[in-house]
């Protein structure tokens, strides 16, 4: 009761705190404050190679004397970014911040929508504070990509009709293929129709790569995929993904070698028990997506913008004590900004051995999704349990998505 006394008070100043908020973010944008966007600078000065056939062999060697960084996305995703190309770097710094910032809220709006939280204040507050915490931070700072396939899988997963959710996969998993994953909703919710769509809305991505460039498209999916080097350093602490975290601790890339195959294990029987026994559509959503960042070669900080949804969530549906601790966990890791310290502490990207408390500290977000998922399977199992016969019928009856 205190908690929520407490919200009342704060969220009748929300418009204010949203206000100051987009604020500080827009003057940090105006003088670069720690806003390299380079992650930006790749998308916007690779993505015309695609059409000079040199996409994959370019490297941007602006701000990135250790590690040039390579375009690692499919041919499709260079033809979407290619028009922030025709117009002027600080122009698209803008552009693409704006567009964001819009994702975040929308994401929230969403998210808030789905537990039946989703008033006009509270959506201010939410995108207000979650701002200013480390993933989405970081995606803003890098200029990344996460916010906006977040907002377009949220949004089009939850669709009554089976076209525009399957669409909603199907073309941001062709713009980055870790969204695929959401495939797997489809198969937990038992909407062929829209797993199908999903794959049709992939085809249809590979193929206006393909003409293109066959050359480039050939290049990507049949030599690169599945280059993790390619990438970015796996060791480094910057990857909060399952494989990262266990080969800091051993000391080496474990690559897809027997370490990492019981974690994969771990993370799909944390994921079957918080999907197995509910309805829930962000529920579900969250799941599916904390499966793909944990067990995913590479799974950067700012790509657990998915643990935004999930604090909602445990908050506001969760309903156990689990949840509450997850929750605190979260505002804790991402408030603190722990990858951040991590990532100043360490030699360089590249070397595995670290202090055993680094190596701890290293499983942060793997260790915090997988509690997730634990509340997630606990909260679904006692909300359950309290429904009568009658009210389990009737929730059985209701939609799980949002229309449209």
């Amino acid at each position: 009761m205190k908690l929520r006394a407490v919200e009342a008070r704060v969220l009748s100043v929300a418009p204010w705190l949203l206000a100051i908020s987009v604020a500080g973010h827009l003057l940090m944008v105006k003088f670069q404050t720690k806003m390299t966007m380079i992650d930006l600078l790749v998308y916007r000065n690779g993505s015309p190679h695609l059409f000079s056939g040199d996409l994959y062999e370019w490297r941007l060697d602006q701000y990135a004397d250790v590690f040039p960084l390579p375009f690692t996305y499919p041919p499709f995703a260079a033809a979407i970014f290619t028009p922030m190309s025709w117009i002027s770097w600080e122009a698209s710094r803008w552009v693409w911040q704006i567009i964001c910032l819009a994702c975040l809220w929308f994401i929230v709006r969403t998210s808030l929508k789905l537990i039946g939280k989703a008033d006009p204040r509270r959506v201010m507050l939410w995108t207000a504070l979650t701002l200013w915490i480390e993933p989405v931070r970081t995606t803003l700072n890098y200029g990344q990509i996460n916010l906006v396939l977040a907002a377009i899988l949220i949004g089009t997963l939850a669709a009554a009709r089976s076209y525009i959710a399957g669409a909603g996969v199907g073309f941001t998993a062709g713009i980055k293929l870790t969204p695929a994953i959401s495939g797997l909703y489809f198969l937990i919710t038992k909407r062929w129709a829209a797993a199908v769509w999903s794959f049709v809305a992939f085809v249809a991505t590979f193929g206006i790569g393909h003409l293109i460039s066959a050359n480039q498209s050939n290049k990507f999916w049949f030599e690169l995929l599945g280059d993790a080097s390619r990438v970015g350093p796996v060791g480094s602490a910057i990857n909060q993904s399952m494989r990262g975290a266990i080969s800091r601790t051993l000391g080496y890339d474990v690559k897809t070698g027997l370490p990492y195959i019981v974690c994969v294990l771990v993370a799909a029987a944390f994921t079957w028990y918080a999907v197995s026994k509910t309805k829930d559509t962000l529920a579900l959503i969250i799941s599916v997506q904390f499966l793909g960042l944990l067990v995913s070669p590479i799974s950067w900080s700012h790509h657990w913008v998915w643990m935004v949804p999930a604090l909602m969530w445990l908050i506001y549906r969760g309903g156990h004590r689990l949840c509450a601790v997850a929750a605190g966990l979260w505002v804790l890791l991402t408030g603190g900004y722990l990858v951040s310290f991590l990532l100043m502490a360490q030699p360089n990207i590249w070397d595995f051995p670290r202090p055993w408390y680094y190596s701890l500290l290293g499983w942060g977000y793997p260790a915090a999704g997988l509690l997730t998922l634990a509340a997630i399977g606990l909260a679904t199992r006692r909300q359950l349990g309290d429904l009568l016969p009658g009210d389990q019928v009737a929730a059985d009856r209701e939609p799980s998505g949002v229309s449209g």
